[in-house]
């Protein structure tokens, strides 16, 4: 057990020290950061319905919420299908305690990558807008909130990782993600859309991470625009502890039955149906 989590931090740390080193890697997280500050860069003029507070301001906090909820259930999705394809999972699968230091590696990883990401968005982002603020009550929350988006989050992106064999299907699962941006209150006030629709965004983690990240940065007259006028502190963690719940409850279930599946054969089928499609 002990030999298992040294391996698995050893792999995690070594997987973000690559991609720390690696130009494509880190493009691949620098991109959307430099969207979304690009966004919030021409929202800084426009302000909230109701308030003189700056749109950019009040949705930053959101889209850091976004990043946090991105990395655990659109990364580890990928990641998890492309190392499937290439051998990577099964490889973890012959070595003992593979899998559990395969996934706690990736933890590592994706989770510092992830707050990496933050970081890129946070501190430029701090400089476009004014209004931001975190006080003690923040840190705390801070303290809570961020291992509550990763429980909530990876495990179900283990999931949608472990259903889709083929990196090219993953559409199938990242357009949802995106629907559930739109009605998750990330850059518009969630109290300006339908009632069914903010009853649908308040299901899912999308919403209360942004409410929560919002709660840390913004000033607290700023809760009068969310629903119920308040930041939900209470409520925001019972629903990811929710989601923290059924993701560890479903994704070990899941995940064995793919890594039984997983052979010679089967790693080999996929690459001769992906050079099959690449050759079209």
């Amino acid at each position: 057990m002990i030999s298992g989590l040294r391996t698995g931090l050893s792999r995690g740390v070594i997987e973000l020290r690559q991609t720390l080193t690696t130009p494509v890697d880190l493009w691949t997280y620098l991109f959307p950061a430099l969207i979304l500050l690009g966004t919030i860069f021409f929202m800084r003029d426009a302000d909230v319905p109701g308030t003189s507070f700056s749109l950019g301001a009040s949705t930053l906090p959101g889209v850091l919420g976004m990043g946090l909820a991105f990395g655990g259930l659109m990364t580890v999705s990928q990641q998890l299908v492309v190392e499937r394809e290439d051998g990577t999972l099964l490889r973890a699968k012959a070595t003992p305690n593979g899998m559990s230091s395969y996934l706690l590696g990736k933890a590592v990883s994706v989770g510092g990558m992830t707050l990496v990401s933050l970081l890129l968005q946070l501190i430029p982002g701090a400089l476009l807008v004014d209004g931001l603020h975190v006080g003690p009550l923040g840190w705390l929350t801070l303290v809570w909130l961020v291992p509550l988006a990763f429980l909530a989050t990876m495990p179900i992106g283990a999931v949608l990782g472990s259903i889709f064999e083929n990196p090219r299907n993953m559409a199938a699962a990242i357009l949802p993600i995106f629907g559930l941006v739109a009605i998750s209150g990330i850059f518009y006030p969630i109290t300006s859309m339908p009632g069914w629709v903010q009853a649908i965004g308040q299901l899912f983690p999308m919403y209360w991470l942004g409410l929560g990240m919002r709660s840390v940065f913004l000033p607290d007259s700023m809760a009068a625009v969310e629903l119920t006028h308040s930041w939900r502190h209470f409520e925001t963690f019972g629903v990811l502890a929710v989601w923290v719940l059924l993701g560890l409850t479903l994704a070990p279930v899941v995940l064995r039955r793919m890594a039984r599946r997983e052979s010679g054969s089967a790693v080999a089928a996929r690459r001769e149906r992906a050079m099959a499609t690449m050759g079209r």
